[in-house]
């Protein structure tokens, strides 16, 4: 399946939702399909499989092959998606610009063996870092400092075109190439769907939906631009292995696109306070400067970026739970999770329009 017509998979995916809305059971079968195809892959004397910690669209294991610990990802969904192929090659890209990020010792994506998708990847003995910040004890200045640095280090990487990667291109090629020849293309694909989405399902209004929408026509001049970068585009503390005090690696680099240099900063800013976000900037303009009216195309991208989230989160039941999800912070639930997205919002709306400073985070 192209992601040609694909703003953000996990919402606009055909089985939309897939993965997110629940977890879905292992069954044996899938697991002794997956033994089989690691050993087939790599030969080993020994391999022993164990349910993995991933918290996203995928299912995880943990396995020891002949000693060696690697982290298992499957993709099983009815699209016959084969992103993980070109996520794989997208992770040595990041790593060959310095920025630490799973080694890949081997994927398939072609389902010739098996009914799915898989992928396996160097596993690290650190937590993400989320995993500190809801216990209370993250160095959230020296983090956020750091993963700014990364960010304009992994944005090193230029491919050519805009949003999804092309994976037919870089089978042929070698090359990293955008689905889109423009920006706003991508930026604006599914935008109306996922307004309307969020309208039919009284999470909007129709008045905010339509302030949104000119607000965004509005500045479609800041969508304007020749040369795209490498964008993580799930940026979050989850995404983020490391310690209390430092960043180890980065992780699920599977929605990348080549995008707006601001697009990864402005993902923290879904998440985190104006302080974390200032951080954040002074991080990255420590290793490269700023694009022209950078405080605008932040503040635009997490309008956009709250957007989809928004449409995840009522798609997914999000705002239902009362569990424990990922999501949440400390002593969260599914209704202060909707008050967060709706305020978050209303904040990228008005700083977009005023160009306000980011302390009103």
């Amino acid at each position: 399946m192209s992601r040609r017509d694909i703003h953000y998979w996990k919402c606009d995916r055909l089985a939309a939702f897939f993965g997110t809305r629940e977890r879905r059971p292992v069954t044996p079968e899938l697991e002794q399909q997956l033994g089989e195809a690691l050993t087939q892959h790599f030969q080993p004397e020994k391999l022993t499989l164990s349910p993995g910690c991933g918290q996203g669209n995928h299912l995880t294991w943990n396995v020891e092959l002949d000693g060696e610990p690697l982290f298992i990802r499957v993709e099983n969904g009815p699209e016959n998606d084969d992103y993980l192929e070109m996520e794989s090659a997208v992770l040595k890209a990041v790593e060959s610009v310095g920025v630490r990020v799973p080694k890949v010792y081997g994927c398939d994506a072609s389902r010739t063996q098996v009914p799915f998708a898989w992928q396996a990847l160097e596993r690290f003995s650190h937590r993400d870092l989320n995993h500190w910040y809801k216990q209370g004890v993250l160095d959230s200045s020296t983090v956020a400092f750091e993963i700014g640095r990364s960010i304009a280090r992994w944005q090193a990487v230029v491919p050519i075109g805009f949003g999804p990667f092309d994976l037919d291109t870089y089978r042929l090629t070698g090359e990293m190439r955008g689905l889109h020849a423009d920006y706003a293309t991508w930026f604006n694909l599914r935008l109306d769907r996922h307004l309307d989405d969020l309208v039919e399902s009284d999470f909007l209004t129709a008045r905010q939906r339509e302030r949104i929408a000119g607000a965004i026509r509005e500045h479609e001049a800041l969508l304007q631009f020749r040369q795209g970068c490498l964008v993580h585009k799930d940026l979050a503390l989850w995404n983020i292995l490391g310690d209390p005090d430092h960043v180890v690696a980065f992780i699920d680099f599977d929605d990348s696109i080549s995008g707006d240099p601001m697009d990864d900063l402005s993902l923290l800013a879904c998440f985190h306070d104006g302080a974390f976000v200032e951080r954040a900037l002074a991080g990255y303009e420590s290793i490269r400067p700023f694009p022209p009216d950078s405080r605008r195309r932040l503040w635009l991208h997490l309008l956009r970026n709250m957007i989809v989230k928004a449409v995840i989160r009522v798609g997914a039941g999000y705002f239902d739970r009362n569990a424990e999800l990922f999501l949440f912070g400390p002593g969260g639930t599914g209704q202060s999770l909707r008050q967060q997205t709706e305020h978050r919002i209303e904040t990228a709306l008005k700083g977009l329009q005023t160009n306000m400073e980011f302390s009103i985070l």
